[in-house]
């Protein structure tokens, strides 16, 4: 089941939009629900409702027992269509920075007692404690803006998955680049619909004044997150390099090929149906789901009672 929500930032005009997908075990009295948190955040010129993200959310939610949010960024030029980039300007802007704390709002959020009010409002019995885990997964920029939030707060994340996930955070061309310099604003087009949206200096400053902090690859020596990648044999140019050595740095991380897999594992939008790739993706983050959080509760469940424990 799917309910929408959205959040809005005081005094900004900025509003982030998502959807809740709820898994069956919820509506059933005789299984306790796997109690958890998922979020998925889309990539570069994505949104939430783009092609395959509203399956995923519901499979990955059925199949993981895990409350399951897909979202807008704040700034990814998609606004009230949910369809089309009817808000280009955003998208000009779209640092990872502002991608940041979109996801820190989501956290601040999920673990407020406004969650709550909103999930008893919608009418869902799902039990989110401040202790419920919550994992991250991305696809392609959203890979790298989970890595990276995982990162700056590891005590907040219980795990990430990425989905041909960006390593390398600069995505512009040399062209791009030096236009953004020259004379404030290059483009990028958007190959389905082939229109030109712009790109800002600011992005390209934002990228320029957090070199260190953007360096996911050698960042990911100082992790102590569980984390998969899932990546299709097939993925864009230079992306399966950049799993290899992120996973250099990070041997205890697992790196799953889907074969014959493309970026969007051989989907497209609009939506024509699931694929094999697809399929194989879900099952094997699932599968992960699975096995890192019934390891995550047991050590919550752990601290609970060590805590229990502490004279006051």
């Amino acid at each position: 089941m799917r309910h929408s929500f959205t959040l809005t930032w005081k005094g900004q005009d900025r509003i982030l939009r998502g959807d809740a997908f709820i898994p069956s075990s919820a509506f059933n009295s005789k299984e306790k629900p796997n109690t958890g948190m998922l979020l998925v955040a889309h990539g570069y010129k994505g949104f939430k409702d783009w092609g395959m993200f509203p399956y995923v959310g519901e499979q990955l939610a059925e199949s993981s027992g895990l409350l399951t949010l897909t979202f807008n960024f704040t700034h990814n030029g998609v606004g009230p269509s949910l369809d089309c980039f009817d808000e280009p300007e955003r998208f000009a802007v779209n640092t990872y920075q502002r991608e940041q704390e979109d996801i820190d709002c989501l956290f601040n959020w999920i673990r407020s007692d406004k969650f709550g009010q909103w999930i008893i409002s919608e009418g869902i019995e799902y039990d989110v404690l401040p202790e419920t885990p919550i994992y991250l997964l991305g696809h392609s920029r959203g890979g790298a803006s989970s890595l990276l939030y995982a990162l700056d707060h590891p005590d907040a994340v219980s795990g990430v998955i990425s989905w041909n996930g960006v390593t390398n955070m600069d995505l512009f061309t040399e062209q791009q680049k030096e236009e953004m310099r020259q004379s404030g604003r290059s483009a990028v087009i958007n190959a389905r619909t082939k229109e030109a949206l712009p790109l800002d200096r600011v992005m390209l400053e934002d990228l320029e004044a957090n070199v260190e902090r953007y360096a996911l690859i050698e960042r990911m020596k100082e992790a102590h997150f569980p984390l998969l990648l899932v990546q299709g044999s097939d993925d864009l140019p230079g992306f399966r390099e950049g799993s290899a050595q992120l996973i250099e740095n990070y041997p205890t991380a697992k790196w799953i090929t889907i074969d014959n897999a493309g970026h969007t594992f051989n989907t497209v939008h609009p939506f024509q149906g699931t694929t094999p790739a697809l399929e194989a993706a879900i099952e094997a983050t699932s599968d992960w789901l699975h096995h890192h959080h019934i390891d995550c509760q047991r050590r919550t469940t752990v601290q609970l009672e060590r805590n229990l424990l502490e004279p006051s």
